[in-house]
């Protein structure tokens, strides 16, 4: 009994320590007088802890971005905006968002970890092609609104999205504009076009196009994972093709869903994230 008392602790111990972590990140809110749609919604976030130990993070009703600022020595002028994955009913956003933050952060990017609304979650008022879309589209104007202030490249701001986030991200790349000249908010004033799109195991890929004027596009995922997903992957990357539009493919042989960034991750997909350095750099500096 007192094994169990003292296993339970150290959990406690470590779960309440990680949501502390958490709390310092710079958390910033994408619309300060509070998101459209979401008017009356005050209810606080809920998060839970996976049995992997991911925290994952639900009833979102104030859109943010978390910052990940590299040190101006290293700074490449590249952001990249995450939208982590979840079904659009939660976030799992660590190794979806904070991970691959952190580590593009130390490859000179700026990274922006993306909390947007949910459509799925439960009692929901949200959709995917309004709000979510919304969050993300409204994540690349604040963005490049304080380029100058990041050290960013305004014509370099990308968005890349896991699972469900894949599906938003590749929304902003279809559904892009070159902002509202006579908006009373500034930021609004700005084109939220992505300057390229990296689309990890992403949902609901049938949808996707290449419309005119798409931005890049990296695509990577599993041979293991759905149907849908690891033969989607492929469909898109052929509209790409046809589209003209610079696509580079990547499907792991041992991988199924879900792998995103975690330490644990074996093999050849342990180093996919290098792989997505170099051909942003690639496109980037061509």
């Amino acid at each position: 009994m007192k094994k169990v008392n003292i296993l339970f602790g150290l959990f406690f111990v470590f779960s309440f320590s990680s949501l502390l972590a958490q709390g310092e990140k710079n958390e910033i809110l994408l619309w300060q007088n509070g998101a459209p749609g979401s008017e009356g919604k005050s209810s606080l976030e809920k998060v839970r802890i996976a049995e992997t130990g991911d925290h994952v993070i639900s009833n979102i009703h104030k859109p943010s971005i978390t910052t990940y600022i590299p040190e101006k020595n290293k700074a490449n002028g590249i952001a990249v905006i995450i939208a982590p994955g979840g079904g659009h009913r939660e976030l799992w956003i660590d190794h979806e968002g904070y991970n691959v933050a952190e580590y593009l952060k130390e490859k000179g990017f700026a990274a922006f970890v993306l909390k947007y609304r949910l459509s799925k979650d439960s009692n929901s008022i949200y959709t995917i092609d309004k709000d979510e879309l919304g969050d993300i589209q409204r994540a690349i104007r604040v963005v490049k609104s304080r380029g100058k202030e990041w050290a960013i490249d305004t014509a370099k701001v990308g968005v890349m999205g896991f699972s469900a986030g894949g599906e938003v991200a590749a929304l902003s790349a279809m559904r892009f504009d070159n902002g509202n000249a006579n908006a009373s908010d500034v930021i609004e004033r700005i084109n939220c076009r992505p300057a390229f799109q990296a689309l990890i195991y992403p949902g609901n890929s049938a949808r996707f196009e290449a419309v005119n004027n798409a931005p890049p596009l990296f695509l990577l995922g599993g041979y293991k994972d759905r149907a849908d997903i690891a033969q989607g992957l492929a469909e898109v990357y052929l509209k790409y093709k046809k589209a003209n539009i610079p696509t580079e493919l990547h499907i792991y042989s041992n991988a199924a869903h879900g792998f995103g960034m975690r330490k644990n991750n074996k093999g050849p997909v342990a180093m996919w994230q290098q792989r997505l350095v170099d051909w942003i750099y690639d496109i980037m500096f061509k």
